[in-house]
């Protein structure tokens, strides 16, 4: 199967930065679309933002500007850069990959980092 492990959380202070990596491992055929989600206590998860095999990325509107995805190809691994951080980014991070394995088409999800804004 596919194991996605993240890394790079913790606290950092309101206007700081923090990148988190993403790597996947097994028996993967290749990899679709690579993506970061976000959940907060009490809330759903949301999209933080994916990018494609081939580079195409998706944010949404309110994250735009801070945010930036990039992924390695050779390395299987995705790595969000998160800028000018805020207390209401503070959640668990959560990386997501869709990929090809021997099984077909599946998505599989990372264990989750937490990330901590706070003074």
């Amino acid at each position: 199967q596919v194991q996605l492990v993240e890394s790079g959380g913790g606290l950092v202070q309101p206007g700081g930065s923090l990148r988190l990596s993403c790597a996947a491992s097994g028996s993967i055929f290749n990899i679709n679309r690579m993506g970061w989600y976000r959940q907060a206590p009490g809330k759903q998860r949301e999209l933080v933002a994916t990018i494609s095999s081939g580079g195409s990325t998706n944010y949404p509107d309110s994250l735009k500007g801070r945010f930036t995805i990039s992924r390695d190809n050779a390395k299987n691994t995705v790595y969000l850069q998160m800028n000018s951080l805020k207390p209401e980014d503070t959640a668990v991070y959560y990386c997501n990959a869709n990929a090809n394995t021997i099984l077909g088409r599946a998505d599989y999800w990372g264990q989750g980092t937490q990330v901590t804004v706070s003074s």
